[in-house]
């Protein structure tokens, strides 16, 4: 499984958001279940919060509700071949996609940012 950011969209094989909101303009399958809650997501946007604070939000509210083995399943479940995950931040940035990979590497699954 990879992860990516919508700027590559076109280089992308087996797409799904994980955002709360993908761009209009995406037509491919979503998996909410692992979209950040607005409430934290506000507040670091706006910088009252720091990444430290969102993530242990996300890992309490989102991947706290979460069965790593199930949600791997349901997210291979769209295709055939392995799926690329993906949000808006470049690979550089502190995005909550990379909470989701290290999330399914330390369930024992075999997930990378695309190149």
């Amino acid at each position: 499984m990879y992860t990516s950011y919508f700027a590559r969209l076109k280089e992308v094989k087996n797409p799904i958001s994980i955002c709360g909101r993908a761009p209009q303009w995406y037509q491919g399958p979503q998996y909410k279940l692992l979209a950040p809650k607005l409430w934290f997501f506000q507040l670091y946007k706006e910088g009252t919060i720091n990444s430290e604070d969102y993530t242990e939000a996300y890992n309490i509210e989102v991947l706290g509700e979460l069965d790593p083995h199930k949600v791997y399943k349901a997210l291979f479940s769209a295709y055939d071949e392995e799926p690329t995950l993906l949000c808006y931040e470049k690979p550089g940035d502190f995005c909550h996609r990379h909470l989701v990979a290290a999330w399914l590497r330390e369930a024992g699954y075999d997930i990378k940012e695309l190149e």
